[in-house]
């Protein structure tokens, strides 16, 4: 049974699908659990923490995308009510997705720094894992982790990795785990695949990041959750193990992570 450490199930890419549907589609193939992910505080959580009431193995997280971290809502949500708001309710399990993307600037370089540092504080404080997007910003990613984190109980996931190897390799030795899309399935994706490869057994996820980056087969497609088991199917062979060995070793992983997650 595989668990989808990452998708959107809000999202209106679904075309008001109803996450419900979405949920039994992925569990005929096999996922036992996701986590619907936050990137907007302000009109986003509320949405995502009932679709996480209404689901028994669905989770959600509580956070502001990079993109967004110039918005005056989203800055008015000071560290003390973002930890707050992650205390709330057992279904919130982590924190995020928070980070920096110079790709896109959509939000000012030091609003979105600014955003990232509060989402570390919160999760010192909190002891919830830190869920990071890294787009072309894999220094200063790296620096702020290890600055904000050295010291404390700071434990996180590096969400849809498709970053350097240096960064993987900084991100393990903070702990963190480093969790894989459906960009590993793609032919142009060597190098991520080789970084994929050697990667910790005990360290790695698997995710969807729907409905975004679909893997082969399906790519070009809306995502859904119940693809992750093509994205696992295609790493266990990679790393020459036996799927059901992969799905195992990685569900363990997500709980060992997301640990007020029941399992």
């Amino acid at each position: 049974m595989w668990i989808d450490s990452h998708c959107h199930l809000n999202h209106e890419r679904f075309e008001g699908a109803d996450p419900a549907v979405l949920v039994q589609e992925a569990a005929a193939q096999g996922i036992s659990g996701m986590v619907s992910v936050c990137c907007r505080i302000h009109n986003e959580f509320p949405e995502i923490l009932k679709i996480a009431q209404a689901q028994k193995n669905v989770w959600c997280s509580i956070g502001t995308h990079p993109h967004d971290a110039g918005l005056e809502t989203e800055q008015a949500v000071t560290l003390e009510k973002l930890v707050d708001l992650a205390r709330s309710h057992p279904k919130i399990i982590g924190i995020g997705e928070s980070g920096l993307d110079y790709y896109y600037d959509h939000s000012p370089r030091e609003a979105q720094e600014q955003s990232f540092r509060k989402h570390i504080r919160a999760c010192v404080e909190t002891g919830l894992p830190l869920i990071v997007h890294a787009r072309d910003a894999d220094e200063d990613i790296a620096s702020i982790l290890k600055e904000e984190g050295a010291g404390t109980n700071l434990k996180g996931v590096m969400h849809c990795f498709s970053s350097s190897r240096a960064l993987a390799e900084a991100a393990l030795d903070l702990g963190f785990y480093i969790s894989f899309s459906g960009i590993v399935t793609f032919k142009n994706a060597q190098d991520l695949q080789a970084i994929a490869k050697d990667i910790p057994e005990d360290r790695i996820l698997v995710e969807t990041d729907a409905p975004f980056l679909a893997p082969i087969p399906h790519r070009g497609q809306t995502n859904h959750p119940a693809y992750v088991r093509h994205t696992g199917e295609f790493l266990a062979a990679l790393r020459g193990v036996a799927p059901e060995d992969f799905a195992r070793k990685t569900s363990e992983n997500f709980h060992r992570l997301f640990d007020r997650a029941e399992a």
